[in-house]
């Protein structure tokens, strides 16, 4: 295993950088973890008090700035965490922070690993494939979720999607940038021989997610099932049968850790990193677990227009994972949201202003 004293997390405060911190320096206490952020996202703050007193490094800055990046002392590993994450940024207005943030400071990030020779992992999403052509792909209707009704073809099949799958066609702002970023990357592995490795995931969640609207859906509904608050089912007509599959946070972790023992050997590829079908989930079901674990009703409202960038259904294969990693997912749907719930019960005071 290649042995990494100092590593870098850009977007180290939000939810995916703060807990691969946390879990990096409880695996690996010996090594220096440095995160840098710009505080813009909606609980930063509680996560800038964990990693402090975990011994974690902070630096406060902007990835959108080079000179801001190149201030830490050189790390050996760089997690590329940063990202404005919502599918739906940009629509509504000026795409510049979002294409900034993703692409420019993929690049600076880049750049920072070419300098140093650092090795460089990505946070990628689910959210490449583009939208027309997985809306052609013919959806069955169950009782409480929507699902592919689909024969084996390429990159596509009873257990999800695969990296094979056509790319061709738009895929939101966000979905752009993120690929822009992995076909960059796939550059300087040619070009500068960058040892370089993709992870793209699926909804990821888990405790100290502080979920929206249109980010982070399972802590949302969680939280509004925990703390009496509202919520919506918004478009294909207020059903609440859109399907995601999700991976707990500590999940990609253990998928992490099996890729960091072969760091010598990462040539750019992909891989894939979600729940997969057995961990797919409905919003309906959703609710009904929530109700069940809290033992609480709430009020959701139904909105039947379907926004421009939803899916129905939507889960990926990873199959090619399983076999060349001995991995799998360990958290269960319903096991998310019981961590998700004792979360939320054991932090509710510094929550409750956050949801």
């Amino acid at each position: 295993m290649t042995k990494f004293n100092r590593i870098l997390i850009p977007g180290g405060l939000g939810f995916v950088g703060s807990s691969l911190a946390l879990m990096i320096k409880s695996r690996y206490p010996d090594a220096e973890v440095y995160v840098f952020d710009n505080l813009k996202r909606r609980g930063s703050e509680l996560n800038l008090l964990r990693i402090k007193n975990q011994g974690i490094h902070f630096y406060h800055g902007d990835v959108r700035i080079r000179e801001d990046l190149m201030q830490i002392p050189d790390c050996d590993l760089l997690i590329d965490c940063c990202a404005e994450p919502s599918v739906l940024s940009g629509t509504t207005g000026s795409p510049d922070y979002l294409l900034q943030t993703n692409l420019l400071g993929t690049i600076h990030c880049l750049e920072y690993a070419r300098f140093y020779k650092s090795h460089f992992m990505f946070i990628s999403t689910s959210r490449v494939y583009p939208i027309e052509p997985l809306l052609s792909l013919p959806v069955c209707e169950s009782q409480t979720r929507f699902d592919w009704d689909l024969a084996e073809g390429h990159g596509f099949g009873k257990e999800g999607i695969s990296q094979e799958f056509g790319m061709h066609g738009y895929r939101s702002l966000y979905g752009t940038s993120k690929y822009c970023s992995e076909l960059l990357i796939a550059e300087y592995v040619a070009n500068y021989s960058l040892k370089a490795i993709i992870n793209r995931c699926g909804v990821l969640t888990g405790p100290w997610q502080f979920g929206k609207v249109d980010q982070g859906f399972m802590t949302l509904w969680a939280s509004a099932f925990a703390y009496n608050r509202s919520l919506k089912y918004i478009g294909f007509g207020g059903s609440g049968k859109q399907v995601r599959d999700v991976l707990h946070i500590r999940d990609l972790f253990l998928l992490i850790e099996l890729e960091l023992e072969r760091a010598s050997e990462w040539k750019g590829e992909v891989v894939e990193a979600s729940g997969g079908k057995s961990n797919s989930v409905s919003l309906l079901e959703l609710s009904s677990l929530c109700e069940k674990i809290s033992q609480n009703s709430i009020e959701i409202g139904r909105v039947t227009e379907t926004r421009p960038m939803d899916l129905p259904v939507f889960y990926m294969n990873c199959e090619r994972s399983f076999k060349d990693y001995g991995w799998r997912p360990t958290y269960s749907v319903e096991e998310i949201l019981l961590d998700i719930f004792a979360w939320l019960e054991a932090e509710k005071k510094s929550l409750m202003h956050v949801f």
